[in-house]
């Protein structure tokens, strides 16, 4: 198979580039990764509405990946409690190498393809659950054993990849793959690939929170408080939805815990 994602850069010479040259290029590059995304809205598309009825019966959704897919798995999970007020376990981010492997790299990791489902073993996967492999080459071992195993149990798998009919492309049963051409760097996914996987995980993610209710109007109303900022964020979500001064908004969020609860206590008294 041949990997676009390992195909030599449209630039040469990058040591002897200027400062401006350097971020100017690596710009012009990145540019193009919204469109390779935007190409795949219809695949993503599939994949969320399959997904979503699997999850609003209790399903759960595992980002698998090694490296930097894997770290970005970890990132879009870690993220969906806070933004979105959900159980931690119902987004999952898995790495090859395990949590070490976060901050440091774990040699081979990734090439041991029974590792990824021996990961899963600990969550009592059931048909309702999702499996997301991520892997820019789309040929990871340790994403395309777990893909693998997952189908022969019925359960949900897609993958997201930055080569054209990859192996993890076809295993999946909704392959998304934005083709993003040659890194800056040749062969340094964590750029462009990178970009594009956060990209659409963002979408899957964020699409799927809303359609399961996580969302009012725009706003983030079972963000969960954890810092000064988002108690502030939150108090003027209610002061600007209920039109009342600050100060009872204030009130009203430090009494029922999140925005939803506050404006829907407020409706019901008032």
């Amino acid at each position: 198979m041949k990997k676009v994602t390992e195909s030599s850069s449209n630039y040469e010479h990058l040591e002897q580039m200027s400062t401006l040259d350097l971020l100017t290029n690596i710009n012009r590059e990145d540019q193009t990764v919204a469109l390779a995304v935007e190409k795949e809205i219809p695949a993503i598309q599939a994949f969320v509405d399959a997904c979503f009825p699997r999850m609003q019966q209790g399903g759960r959704m595992f980002y698998l990946g090694a490296g930097t897919s894997g770290r970005l798995g970890i990132v879009d999970a870690s993220e969906c409690p806070p933004t979105f007020g959900i159980d931690h376990g119902i987004v999952v981010g898995l790495i090859a190498g395990g949590d070490a492997a976060i901050r440091k790299a774990v040699e081979f990791a990734e090439d041991n393809v029974d590792q990824a489902w021996i990961d899963l073993a600990d969550y009592d996967l059931t048909n309702l659950d999702t499996i997301v492999g991520i892997a820019a080459s789309g040929t990871t071992p340790y994403v395309l054993g777990a893909l693998k195993k997952a189908k022969e149990h019925n359960i949900l798998t897609a993958g997201i990849s930055c080569n054209p009919d990859s192996p993890l492309a076809q295993l999946a049963d909704f392959g998304i793959a934005p083709i993003v051409g040659p890194e800056f760097v040749t062969g340094s996914t964590r750029m462009k690939s990178g970009t594009a996987q956060k990209l659409v995980l963002n979408m899957i993610s964020t699409s799927l929170m809303i359609k399961l209710g996580r969302v009012k109007g725009n706003k983030m109303v079972d963000m969960q408080l954890s810092n000064h900022k988002l108690v502030d964020r939150g108090t003027r979500m209610i002061a600007e939805e209920l039109n009342i001064p600050n100060e009872a908004a204030a009130l009203l969020l430090k009494e029922h815990g999140s925005v939803r609860k506050a404006v829907e206590f407020y409706n019901t008294t008032k």
